[in-house]
């Protein structure tokens, strides 16, 4: 194509690549970003951790309760002890 044809073509429909200095500003843009995201996503997972926690304590919690309700407020002393049979007259 000759440099005089090159110049009857509109800017837009001749332009159809970005210019060194564009992508290297977008992958400057894109690690800024990425840094700013990666301590709140650290902070996201050590909450979720936490929430998984304190769940489990709360389900550990109702079990003993509900275990201590069945065996007449008796509460187990050890691990072992839950496989034992403690409820008076036995159980079904």
């Amino acid at each position: 194509m000759l440099q005089s044809e090159q110049n009857n073509i509109p800017y837009s429909i001749r332009r159809k690549a970005f210019t060194l200095i564009e992508l290297l500003v977008v992958i400057a843009i894109i690690a800024i970003l990425a840094a700013i995201l990666f301590p709140v996503f650290a902070q996201a997972k050590k909450a979720a951790k936490t929430t998984i926690s304190v769940s489990n304590t709360k389900q550990l919690a109702t079990g003993l309760q509900i275990y201590s309700a069945d065996t007449d407020d008796v509460m187990p002393m050890t691990i072992q002890s839950l496989d034992q049979d403690t409820t008076p007259g036995g159980a079904w």
